[in-house]
Formats: structure tokens, sequence, C-alpha cells
């Protein structure tokens, strides 16, 4: 377990964790608030823009929003701003996670990546990402109200003739779908006849977490090879298995099968709670993974930090 910082309550001593949030969570003007207050998210945005060899800090603080939500940004923009505050706030954690792209952050917060090469990687896969989007089109879709056990069955029924798995179990009642456009239309036609409550597509450039994006698995995978990866200084928990892992080894080997894999975010979070999880920061632009945690352990305490003023409002609660 990681120590309490002098700068921590010793009030806090309950376990707590860190959620970095995934694509979608991004809206035009993110992190601006926290640039302009705090040197630490300037330096680092600077550098992002550096090492994107793209102005990074424009495309977030003024948009215009296609231009945020192309993968190749969208990805290196959420991590950007989650690293940003999760320096800001500095405070001790034991565990973190984070969805899909969010498991970077995840590890750069445990040590186990640098910032830097933790960028590179993000804008890696963003780009192999959009890429395997143009090989092999294909969407996703959000399926609200149904059981899992129906989700899996419509898409062995439609994987008959066309491609489409579950790509996101992220809480009771909500799961993502992804494959080829002709498969996404019929599993929502199928899932609609059997009276699911809502079904929506979803405004993505790809079918991402399913063998669509063999692709990018297979070049990031080369990448992955080539970058240094430390053990973690404390447990993330990986999309892949949403069990906690610390040696660098398991982590290449979670990050390359992440591409492909479903995100057990359900599964994630049991398996926090199970552990002794009991405090969690979504860190990072929206509050999707705190409103996903009130479903999956409405016990459980979590707080978004998204923007200069709520983390002040945390620093200033922390320190009385």
């Amino acid at each position: 377990m990681a120590r309490l910082s002098d700068g921590q309550s010793k009030k806090s001593c309950m376990k707590q964790a860190f959620l970095y949030p995934g694509q979608a969570s991004q809206y035009v003007g993110m992190g601006k608030d926290i640039v302009e207050h705090s040197p630490i998210a300037r330096s680092l945005f600077e550098e992002a823009n550096h090492i994107m060899n793209a102005d990074l800090m424009r495309i977030c603080f003024d948009g215009p929003e296609e231009e945020l939500r192309q993968t190749k940004f969208t990805q290196p923009a959420i991590f950007v701003h989650s690293i940003a505050l999760t320096r800001i706030l500095n405070i001790s954690i034991d565990a973190a996670a984070g969805h899909s792209l969010g498991e970077y952050s995840a590890l750069v917060a445990a040590n186990a990546l640098t910032f830097q090469d933790g960028l590179r990687l993000v804008k890696k896969r963003g780009e192999l990402m959009q890429e395997s989007g143009v090989r092999a089109p294909g969407s996703m879709a959000a399926v609200i109200g149904a059981e899992e056990s129906m989700v899996r069955e419509v898409c062995v029924e439609v994987s008959s003739s066309a491609i489409v798995q579950a790509a996101n179990f992220n809480s009771p009642g909500q799961i993502v779908i992804s494959g080829s456009n002709e498969g996404i239309t019929v599993a929502m036609e199928l899932l609609k006849a059997r009276g699911v409550r809502l079904v929506k597509k979803l405004p993505v450039s790809g079918a991402f977490h399913s063998s669509l994006m063999q692709y990018a698995q297979d070049e990031l995978g080369s990448v992955l090879k080539n970058t240094p990866i430390a053990d973690a200084r404390f447990p993330v928990y990986t999309n892949a298995t949403a069990e906690p892992v610390t040696k660098a080894k398991e982590i290449r080997e979670m990050l390359f099968r992440q591409v492909t894999s479903p995100v057990l975010w359900e599964t994630s979070m049991r398996n926090m709670v199970r552990d002794g999880i009991e405090k969690y920061f979504e860190c990072g632009p929206g509050t999707v993974l705190q409103g996903l945690l009130k479903r999956i352990s409405p016990g459980s305490s979590c707080v978004s930090i998204g923007s200069w003023e709520q983390a002040n409002i945390f620093r200033n609660e922390e320190s009385h």
C-alpha cells in the first residue's frame, strides 16, 4: 500500500483509488482552466504539443469539436488532461483503473510508464485505431436495459454472417457492442425486437475492442515491445482480465490484449471493492465513471475531479 503523503489528511486512511476515463469523455474547452492556473499542467500540455507534433492545446481549448473527436487527437487529449489533474492533486493512492484509453493514464499514475512514453503509446494507439477503422470499417452501439446473456446470444446469432461482439461491460444493464456496420445494424434490430429498452449507435470512428481492430493490435504490439515499462508501484486493474497487475511483463501483455478484448469494467470495479478500496477519484474529463460506479456499487464513494475548481476544492478540504 502506498504511504500517506505529507499533504494528505490522516482522516483519509481508507484505501483509495484513481479512476481514469476513456474516449467519449472529451469536450471542447477541456484543460483550459487548469493550464491557466497550474504551471504543472501548462508544462505537460506544452510537452504534449512537442511529442504530438500538433497543437493539442488549441484542439482541446478551441476545437472545433469535429477535430477533437478524431481518435488520434481524442485519446491524447483525455490522457494529458487526466495526468495533469493527477499531478495537481498529488495525493497518495492504493490502486488505479482506467476505462480503455484510461488504462494508460492509470499506468502513468502508477509509474509503470513515464508521461512521455505513455503519450507516445497513446498517440500511436489512437492513430492505429483510426487507421483500423478505415481498413476494416465498423461501428459500436450502446445496449441499455438488457441482460448480459441476451446480448451474448444475439452476438453469437449475428456472428454466423457478420462480425459483432460485446465490447464494453460497463455496469449492470449497460453493455456496448462492436463490429462491422452490417453486424451492428442486424444486432440492433434483433435486440429491439426482443424488447430491449434502448439500443443506440455511438458516434465513433471504428469497431473498438473487437476483432476488426486486429491491425491496430498487431502494429501496437511491436511498439509495446520497444517501450520501457516498469513494475507498477501499486496495483492497476486491467480491462482485459479485471484483475490487478503490477509486473511489467503482465502490463505489456494486458495493453496488447486490450485492443481487441472487451473492457470488463463492471467486474473491475467489483474486484476493487472486493479488495477493500472504499474511496474513488475519477480524474479527468467528465463524470461517466462516477455514474457507472454508483450503479455497480452504490455504497462506494466517488468524487469526479475534472477542472481546476474541483481540484482546488478537494485540496482545500483535504488540508483541513
